[in-house]
């Protein structure tokens, strides 16, 4: 089988990227950069770069598309990505699923142009828009000739979503502005996200203020775990947010993403300082955990 190439621009995550090997394509990654100062000083989700000039550079002939995903890209960015995969007739996997959970004035990239919207493909989430992500049921919004070939392979890998959450879902959708459930969904989650930050103040951890959805990327360079903590075996090779994520829910109580996971093995290094935290729980949850968190204290680095 002739191998073709899919370009991803990173955050990268598993799932895209085994389809991706399912068509027997080669996945190149393109990462996000985290901001200089996100060591020090609390940082914003804008401060986290795409390299326009890397990901035009990583463009070949053999390049078919593009996935776009894990941050709320500027108007800007979005039109220098799409301007470039009109001029190379790439298609655009957009990744949308927290479409309607966002801080800050989002564009859809199938907006920008006709040209663009021509060759996008923009992938929604009713488990992310409605709080149920166990229903699994999403939607995908494109032109026709390229939602043929979605419906081609999404009978035979999933053949069918369940219709009764199907319906629920489109019910929600029909009700969700005039009852105010998107306001009132992205002030309650801002709200949450306020209220677990306190206590990354408190300690003097910078973090990143998220512009979309509900997790928060924590900087954890201050944090010295000690020199002689042991380790289980699958642990101890791994990269330092593993580790630090492993000791925290061990020695703390509380659970964290290591994000090193959603970058490609050369990239990893970029977000080995960093824990992603999810702040979708009760208030309750919340504060237990920023109960736990100040047991920090005593392992931060002067």
């Amino acid at each position: 089988m002739k191998r073709e190439s899919a370009t991803s621009t990173c955050l990268s995550c598993v799932r895209y990227l085994r389809n991706i090997q399912l068509v027997h394509a080669t996945a190149i990654y393109v990462p996000l950069s985290p901001p200089a100062n996100g060591a020090t000083d609390k940082t914003s989700a804008a401060d986290w770069t795409l390299n326009i000039e890397k990901l035009a550079a990583a463009i070949t002939p053999k390049t078919k598309m593009i996935v776009s995903l894990d941050i709320v890209f500027s108007r800007d960015e979005l039109l220098a990505i799409g301007n470039l995969c009109v001029k190379h007739s790439i298609m655009i996997l957009s990744d949308e699923v927290y479409d309607r959970l966002y801080y800050v004035p989002f564009t859809r990239i199938a907006t920008l142009s006709e040209k663009i919207a021509d060759q996008t493909l923009t992938f929604g989430s009713i488990g992310k828009a409605f709080y149920c992500t166990g229903w699994r049921v999403g939607y995908v919004i494109g032109p026709e000739y390229l939602i043929s070939h979605v419906c081609t392979a999404h009978t035979r890998i999933c053949y069918a979503a369940p219709g009764p959450q199907q319906e629920a879902a489109a019910v929600g959708y029909e009700e969700g502005d005039s009852r105010g459930f998107w306001e009132e969904a992205k002030t309650d989650m801002k709200g949450k996200i306020d209220r677990f930050t306190e206590v990354l103040d408190e300690l003097g951890l910078p973090y990143t203020d998220p512009q979309g959805g509900y997790f928060v990327l924590v900087n954890t360079k201050k944090i010295r775990i000690p020199g002689d903590y042991a380790f289980p075996h699958h642990v101890e090779s791994s990269a330092r947010d593993f580790k630090m994520s492993w000791w925290l829910a061990q020695e703390l109580g509380v659970a964290a993403i290591p994000p090193s996971g959603f970058y490609s093995p050369e990239n990893a290094h970029l977000a080995e300082n960093y824990l992603r935290f999810a702040v979708c729980k009760n208030d309750d949850v919340l504060e237990l955990a920023k109960a736990r968190l100040r047991g920090l204290e005593k392992y931060l680095a002067d």
